[in-house]
């Protein structure tokens, strides 16, 4: 069994730690914040170096940790980097395709290798990141096994 991620949306730390309470593997629809968050398995270090290697040009060893913002026996919450979803949201099509075959040659990485299946995830991403800006959100991941 593997680990699930869901990425989320919320104004600040203190709110990010309280949603995990209520939420749960099998409320696997909507976001007790409305932001439509989304389930993968792509871990959100993974999410975090393809963004800025691939869009901003930063070397795999140089991009930032992420912050845990509550670690509990059943769960953990991390806090993304607004680095992360920022760049996105002022990028096109072709940045987007160079992106993903940016992030799919880079030697000793995890994650999705196929282009094309980066480029779906960072389209996916740059939703993500349209819908968490025009709430005055911070991108969080809540993990659990």
């Amino acid at each position: 069994m593997g680990v699930t991620y869901k990425y989320f949306g919320a104004p600040n730390g203190a709110t990010a730690a309280r949603v995990p309470l209520s939420m749960r593997p099998e409320e696997l629809g909507g976001d007790e914040l409305g932001m439509g968050g989304m389930f993968t398995r792509i871990k959100p270090e993974t999410v975090s170096a393809m963004v800025l290697t691939g869009i901003e040009g930063i070397p795999l060893h140089r991009v930032p940790p992420l912050e845990l913002v509550v670690l509990h026996p059943d769960y953990a919450v991390v806090k993304l980097p607004m680095t992360v979803v920022d760049p996105l949201r002022g990028i096109g099509e072709e940045s987007v395709g160079a992106a993903a075959f940016i992030w799919s040659t880079v030697p000793d990485r995890g994650g999705p290798s196929d282009a094309f299946n980066v480029y779906q995830l960072l389209h996916e991403w740059q939703d993500f990141s349209h819908r968490l800006h025009e709430a005055g959100h911070q991108p969080y991941c809540l993990v659990w096994p």
